[in-house]
């Protein structure tokens, strides 16, 4: 059975358009430029698993028809990646189970410190969500089906980011200015790769253009597809400057790994 990766959301921090309305060099009338904060979604039979619970992650399940979630790996503690915490709660009371979620030592204190009532039963409302360590490798059974989730460490400015690989076929990584080259082997040859390339000029905490076509380079995936992307790329005049096995992500953009 395929696996289906969705990316629920490819934009950066602030999304597109702002809160104030503003798409910058966005063109307004291409529906792929409307983006909100990055999540992911990897689907086995009727198994979800969650990449990062985004501030607008109510919208991307609704949108993508979404009734259940299993389990939730973080890449790293910023409010982009985890502010939709609070969301994962309908999932709880569908099952009356907590969500075991995975992340980093850091990422799981700022998330223990900042939403402990998601953890620790409070003024009579139960704990929805369980903390687990974050392994190198996780092997999750699903029916007769193996899903393998390996995470690799890579710095996003001056915090750690998580990269996951899946089935050794798909990399997705949002936040990241450097993949150490001691992992750069391991990701070679992949099917996807998912890869955070927020502008055109360089960034101190994210890939630019010019950074990613250079890894792109280095590891020779089959497909590209760039997400984390601010106003300033719009999604059709970026696909001039691509080649053809890179693409510019779209919110619901999916694909089988």
């Amino acid at each position: 059975m395929k696996i289906r990766f969705t990316i629920l959301g490819c934009g950066s921090s602030i999304g597109i358009p702002r809160i104030d309305g503003y798409f910058g060099n966005c063109n307004p009338k291409i529906k792929q430029n409307y983006r909100t904060r990055c999540s992911a979604l990897i689907s086995l039979d009727n198994t979800n698993i969650l990449i990062d619970s985004s501030p607008d992650i109510k919208q991307q399940l609704l949108k993508s028809k979404v009734k259940n979630i299993d389990k939730v790996f973080y890449t790293h503690m910023h409010a982009d990646q985890t502010h939709g915490i609070n969301e994962l709660r309908v999932f709880y009371l569908k099952s009356r189970r907590k969500i075991n979620i995975y992340a980093d030592k850091f990422t799981s204190k700022y998330l223990k410190t900042n939403f402990k009532y998601c953890f620790k039963n409070t003024f009579g409302y139960p704990a929805t969500l369980k903390i687990n360590k974050l392994n190198k490798i996780h092997k999750i059974k699903i029916r007769n089906h193996i899903l393998k989730i390996e995470s690799f460490t890579v710095k996003h400015g001056n915090i750690n980011s998580i990269l996951y690989k899946i089935n050794d076929s798909c990399a997705y990584v949002s936040d990241v200015n450097e993949i150490y080259k001691g992992d750069l082997k391991k990701l070679k040859n992949l099917k996807y790769f998912v890869v955070d390339c927020l502008r055109y000029k360089y960034h101190p905490s994210h890939f630019n253009l010019d950074s990613v076509l250079e890894i792109i380079k280095q590891i020779k995936p089959k497909k590209t597809i760039l997400t984390n992307l601010a106003n300033d790329i719009d999604y059709k005049k970026i696909q001039k400057y691509l080649p053809k096995n890179v693409m510019p992500a779209f919110d619901g953009m999916n694909f089988l790994i």
